[in-house]
């Protein structure tokens, strides 16, 4: 009887084993470098030239976070805090400490090291260069430090905490409800949506008051106009 197939049939099994084995690879490989928290520098937690402790200075003492951050509510970065802005208070407090020798060695004209250089923070938060992020157009309406950031108020070391993915900015323009709060809320990391209705009468169009923090959530994507957009062009220009 003839060989109904040809001869080269006989190593097509082979040949899609290994085609299946090599696009199973590449999947593993592409979620490795783009879905982990490898790639996201989730957890990345570097070294300061001088050890900040946000817990002590905004859990414990209540120093807001524009204090430092002065442009964070009117520009699309958040700047790191100057030399000088250490020194208003670190002039009088702790002076002696010699944790403070870099912002000596860049304020204080009197420190044998002096030599008026600014203090090398070293950045933890980076978006791509190709990534367009607007911190101002965020905390203005309504989206505080905690829900990028997490709670920076209770880290003595701060750390990337959350992944900043595609998907995690999305995650968040398709219910914006879940992450807005009212404008004078934005800068208190302790905020609790169930214990501001508490305290405060919030009602919806029909008069009723609201208990639901979802419901308040979506009462101010309303207020607000909230309108976001998922399109690539909204942060890839």
């Amino acid at each position: 009887m003839a060989n109904i197939f040809p001869r080269w049939t006989n190593l097509l099994p082979l040949k899609i084993a290994f085609c299946a084995g090599t696009a199973a690879v590449g999947v593993v490989a592409a979620f490795t470098v783009y879905a982990t928290p490898k790639s996201t520098v989730v957890g990345y937690e570097p070294s300061q030239p001088i050890p900040f402790s946000h817990k002590i200075h905004v859990d414990q003492l209540g120093l807001d976070c524009r204090y430092c951050h002065s442009f964070v509510d009117n520009s699309d970065h958040s700047n790191l805090p100057s030399a000088n802005t250490c020194w208003n208070c670190h002039q009088h407090v702790k002076r002696d400490s010699p944790k403070l020798d870099p912002l000596h060695r860049a304020m204080d004209k009197n420190h044998p090291l002096y030599d008026g250089k600014p203090i090398q923070w070293v950045k933890v938060h980076k978006a791509p260069d190709y990534v367009k992020f607007s911190h101002s157009a965020h905390v203005n309406r309504g989206v505080s430090c905690v829900s990028c950031h997490g709670q920076v108020d209770q880290m003595d070391v701060v750390y990337h905490a959350k992944a900043h993915s595609m998907g995690f900015c999305l995650d968040c323009h398709r219910a914006p409800e879940n992450h807005v709060r009212p404008l004078e809320e934005v800068f208190n990391l302790k905020y609790d949506p169930a214990e501001y209705l508490k305290q405060n009468v919030v009602t919806n169009d029909k008069g009723d008051r609201i208990t639901d923090p979802k419901e308040f959530g979506k009462k101010l994507t309303d207020v607000f106009q909230l309108q976001p957009r998922e399109s690539c062009a909204t942060c890839h220009h």
